[in-house]
């Protein structure tokens, strides 16, 4: 029997708030942390692609679950981004991990060798037979250099009962909506974009693995919350309010966007581990217009 999917709503792919000398900065992570127990934000996702994953030693990364964990206190869904492309290593990493207090996992596609499609059936399969935690699968091709094609992804949940989700941020929309009509029941869409979450919760999707929540989670919240119990009209008008942000994310990166949205509003350093590097002057410029009308 397939697990139940408590991955729905708004998750936050929370980010990595540094100090000024590159450190992580866990009292910033602290006040960030509080935003989404408070606001509207219903799972936080960990060590995600917007925490800067890539560019966290092990032991950061161990000190971040820790921190989040014992700050959350049960008090919403954990899911943990953990993926990889070396089969083995996400599978001891699961095996040996201490994960307690984490609700689920998350696993990008891998990146970089470009597997077939029966490799990444291979790799999901190996990974959720590695471990009892829901796995919410992760599609981005942009960054993978892969695309996982509905039919791997619906077999990989039709042979995996602890396989819950998939976040799927391929913009491929008639390819998620041949998952949304056909997965077996109880395996769930997540939107991996918040551009078109409006769009993927009409068509089906329960939820949204959001960058922008980081900054405005009730706002964004409302939206996805409006759209989720049949209030289009509502949640339209403020998908709409967000169209500007949504660019702006983007278009030097992320998460080199959403932290300098989150330093405008006084949350975090705009500060980055190369090699990411800031937002240029001129889409700081359109930040600030933008942020001062929002």
């Amino acid at each position: 029997m397939r697990q139940n999917n408590i991955f729905r709503g708004v998750g936050v792919a929370l980010v990595t708030p540094f100090q000024s000398n590159g450190n992580v900065d866990f009292d910033a992570l602290d006040k960030l942390v509080d935003t989404h127990i408070n606001g509207g934000t219903d799972f936080l996702c960990v060590l995600g692609t917007t925490a800067e994953t890539p560019c966290l030693a092990l032991e950061e990364k161990r000190q971040i679950i820790q921190f989040v964990v014992k700050k959350v206190n049960k008090r919403m869904p954990l899911l943990l981004g953990c993926g990889g492309n070396n089969t083995a290593e996400v599978v001891r990493f699961l095996k040996e991990e201490q994960l307690e207090g984490i609700d689920g996992v998350l696993i990008v596609a891998p990146y970089y060798n470009k597997p077939s499609q029966e490799g990444l059936y291979q790799h999901f399969s190996a990974v959720a037979a590695s471990t009892s935690l829901p796995v919410v699968l992760y599609n981005v091709p942009g960054r993978t250099g892969v695309n996982i094609e509905a039919e791997t992804t619906l077999r990989i949940a039709r042979d995996h009962e602890n396989v819950v989700a998939i976040k799927e941020a391929s913009g491929k929309i008639s390819q998620i909506e041949q998952i949304i009509l056909n997965a077996p029941e109880g395996f769930e869409v997540l939107s991996g974009d918040d551009g078109i979450t409006f769009e993927l919760l009409e068509l089906g999707a329960v939820g949204v693995i959001s960058v922008i929540g980081n900054a405005y989670p009730t706002a964004f919240a409302e939206m996805v919350h409006d759209c989720r119990q049949g209030k289009a009209t509502e949640a339209l008008e403020v998908h709409r309010r967000f169209v500007p942000w949504y660019k702006l994310m983007t278009v030097d990166g992320n998460p080199a966007g959403i932290k300098a949205l989150l330093s405008l509003q006084g949350k975090i350093n705009n500060v980055l581990r190369l090699p990411l590097v800031p937002v240029s002057d001129a889409t700081m410029e359109n930040m600030k217009k933008t942020y001062a009308e929002f």
